[in-house]
């Protein structure tokens, strides 16, 4: 079973501030995760054995050995013969498609580095503190030094403050990946089979569409038409009569940032710039200063 443990801080935007709270990474594991979770919990199905009303295990076939050896209970007997019925999950496919992009596509207004994907805008909120510096800062210009009023009308908000100062975080843009599985449901009698398959068929009604979910994270699920059967009931040799159904799905999901590969921060914070000063020699040139009382250069 592919795990999924890691986390990383992320932050959601609520109104006038920045909440910040555990978002879990999208990666491959967290759409596997995803499909399993729902073949083997949401799903849940069950069927009739020779002990009774049984749920039907379900196996990740791409797990290690020694987990499938030491999490055998119910699964294999004795001889290590697989006990049916069992329903397996396979990725059987992969495509990195561009007729289905998702929300996101092409190429952001952030691309840091060459061959990278760029970054969009989680959250954005105004820096009270230091916005407020700069407003205090022009105001003692004009009130102080000009208009030669108290200190404390510094303090006193303007109407208009063109020097805000933002801080806006971002994460890295969303890739759509489109990835099909393969669930192959194996059983001794056609009675099981059939119990196993009705959900499957009746499953998003008339569309076959359906979302699953991990982490917070959503992907649309499309069952695709053809159900084959890979049966050997009408093989009249020795080998074990089984039934074997298998049923394709494909799932549109997303992948953000590179996973353990990637060298960049998953959440990068910013702040705005308000204003591009460059530097002059005023002593030597003479010029005069734009507050006080205008008379004296700043050679004084």
């Amino acid at each position: 079973m592919p795990p999924s443990d890691n986390q990383y801080k992320g932050v959601e935007n609520a109104k006038d501030h920045i909440q910040t709270e555990e978002i879990q990474p999208a990666t491959l594991e967290t759409i596997d995760m995803a499909f399993y979770n729902f073949i083997n919990d949401t799903m849940n199905n069950h069927a009739e054995t020779n002990k009774g009303w049984k749920k039907t295990p379900v196996l990740w076939v791409s797990a290690e050995r020694s987990f499938l050896a030491k999490n055998n209970k119910g699964i294999q007997d004795l001889d290590t013969t697989l006990i049916y019925p069992i329903i397996s999950v396979e990725r059987t496919g992969m495509q990195k498609s561009l007729s289905r992009k998702g929300k996101y596509f092409g190429l952001s207004g952030d691309l840091t580095d060459a061959n990278r994907f760029g970054r969009i805008t989680l959250a954005r909120k105004i820096v009270k503190d230091k916005t407020n510096n700069y407003s205090v800062a022009d105001n003692r210009k004009v009130y102080e030094s000009v208009r030669k009023q108290p200190r404390r009308q510094t303090y006193y908000p303007k109407k208009q403050n063109s020097k805000v100062i933002y801080e806006t975080l971002s994460i890295p843009m969303p890739i759509y990946v489109d990835m099909t599985y393969t669930v192959s449901l194996t059983t001794e009698y056609i009675q099981q089979m059939n119990q196993l398959i009705a959900p499957f068929i009746t499953l998003g009604g008339g569309i076959s569409y359906f979302v699953i979910s991990k982490d917070g994270h959503r992907f649309e699920t499309f069952l695709k038409e053809d159900l084959s059967q890979n049966n050997n009931v009408s093989n009249m040799g020795t080998d074990e009569r089984t039934y074997i159904t298998d049923l394709t799905f494909e799932v549109l999901g997303y992948i953000i940032g590179e996973s353990p590969n990637g060298d960049r921060p998953k959440i990068i914070k910013r702040e705005s710039a308000v204003e591009v000063k460059i530097a002059r020699e005023r002593v030597i040139l003479g010029d005069m200063p734009n507050y006080g009382d205008g008379k004296s250069d700043y050679r004084e």
